[in-house]
């Protein structure tokens, strides 16, 4: 009854009251990018299509980044309408279920990645582009077989199946595949890509030189990528690097391409209640979607969309009883909360020390031995300097809120208004004059 419910709901008309560039704040005067922005739009067919998934991103963090950040970021020009996030089985998506309505216009259980929820396999939309001929890539800074990323080019009944996923990758030919996840390909998938012409790259040199091939895998840490935040302590490219090399590549095919982008962090930010994290993820995703727009501006063919799949954290504008917001107090915050941990000695004694290197904060008693007797320090931690900055938490997990939608091109138009998430995928298909229904392979 519920599902009955929810998809009777009417759907509202355009969003422009939610209104590109309505905010104004101290110092943070409305700049012209909206009308750069829409001089920019050429509403014929896109030929390209960037998709662009900010994790775990809701209204909220993108109102508190524009407050880190001190003046609007790009996404305000790009604001056109929102999307419902719930999932088949619950009010509250995950990302495989989210990402699967994104991939393939289906409502799916929590958990399933490209399935039905009676077991079948759903086409994608990165498939069906690549039956028409385009260039498909995957950019994640989480592992490549994530949720999200994984949700475009396999299909499998749970997401914790990364093992089974990753050959899926190769086999359905993603041209570009960059992110974390070494430990899920064997010595013998990788060199089955190699054989099939993928150039295998492990760090950020080798990135630059895989911008003169055709296909590339780039594997840059056995697990997931480094927080933003953490990012110096290796020798990893940033989500921005990895966008720009991407399409490098793949704009070499003259019929086209497909590629997805997933800001993954900012979603394990939030879970862990970690602002500085989210906010640095923040300022990491918008110098991806900059690079984006640069290349659809000069290219004029592409069509760029950015959507969150769901938020994480319920995080809010302001909170702890006051009428106020301090972020700038994460712009000194320098390791995540897990970081600093790591720092700790056997007995704890220089926590004082190890959080004023990495946030300049001057901890009371209280707020150590707060850090000092908890289970989960890291979070501890993180809720110290949230409270410092009045960023509030009202969960460790997702909520079910809907989410900001922002375009850029040729087709942007279409994305106006508030959204089932699972129309996402034809409105591309829409812009690229392809055709794509829901459908089981």
């Amino acid at each position: 009854m519920k599902n009955k419910v929810k998809k009777n709901l009417l759907s509202l008309a355009a969003v422009s009251t939610i209104a590109l560039g309505t905010f104004a704040g101290a110092n943070m005067p409305i700049s012209s990018a909206e009308a750069e922005a829409k001089a920019n739009v050429d509403n014929g067919k896109a030929k390209n299509v960037i998709f662009l998934i900010p994790d775990g991103f809701s209204s909220a963090y993108a109102t508190n980044y524009r407050w880190f950040k001190g003046e609007e970021s790009i996404l305000d020009s790009m604001l056109v309408g929102m999307h419902r996030t719930y999932s088949e089985n619950s009010e509250v998506t995950d990302s495989a279920a989210a990402g699967t309505a994104f991939a393939t216009g289906v409502k799916t259980n929590n958990g399933m990645i490209s399935t039905s929820p009676d077991g079948k396999e759903l086409k994608t939309i990165l498939e069906t582009v690549k039956e028409e001929g385009k260039a498909t890539g995957l950019v994640a800074t989480s592992t490549i077989t994530h949720a999200t990323p994984a949700v475009f080019a396999s299909h499998v009944a749970s997401r914790a199946n990364e093992a089974d996923i990753a050959p899926q990758l190769i086999k359905n030919d993603v041209d570009v595949i960059l992110g974390g996840g070494k430990k899920y390909f064997s010595e013998t998938l990788l060199n089955q890509a190699i054989d099939n012409g993928y150039q295998f790259i492990s760090d950020k040199d080798g990135l630059r030189k895989a911008e003169k091939s055709n296909k590339v895998i780039g594997l840059f840490s056995e697990d997931a990528m480094a927080p933003e935040l953490d990012r110096d302590e290796t020798n990893q490219p940033s989500l921005k690097e990895m966008t720009k090399s991407a399409l490098e590549v793949l704009n070499k095919d003259k019929d086209g391409f497909f590629l997805m982008v997933e800001g993954s962090q900012i979603d394990w930010a939030g879970h862990d209640h970690d602002a500085a994290w989210a906010m640095k993820d923040s300022e990491a995703f918008e110098q991806a979607v900059e690079e984006a727009v640069k290349f659809a501006k000069k290219d004029r063919n592409t069509l760029v969309v950015v959507a969150g799949d769901h938020d994480t954290g319920g995080m809010s504008v302001g909170g702890y009883g006051q009428y106020d917001a301090n972020v700038e107090v994460l712009r000194n915050v320098t390791a995540t909360g897990d970081f600093m941990v790591s720092k700790f000695d056997l007995t704890r004694s220089n926590i004082k020390e190890v959080v004023k290197q990495y946030t300049n904060l001057e901890l009371t008693d209280v707020e150590i031995q707060k850090i000092k007797t908890s289970s989960k320090s890291d979070i501890a931690i993180n809720e110290v300097i949230s409270e410092r900055a009045l960023v509030g938490w009202t969960s460790s997990q997702h909520t079910g809120v809907d989410i900001p939608l922002y375009a850029f091109g040729p087709g942007s138009e279409l994305f106006r208004g508030l959204h089932e998430n699972t129309a996402i995928p034809g409105l591309m298909a829409n812009a690229m004059k392809i055709k794509f229904s829901p459908t089981t392979k």
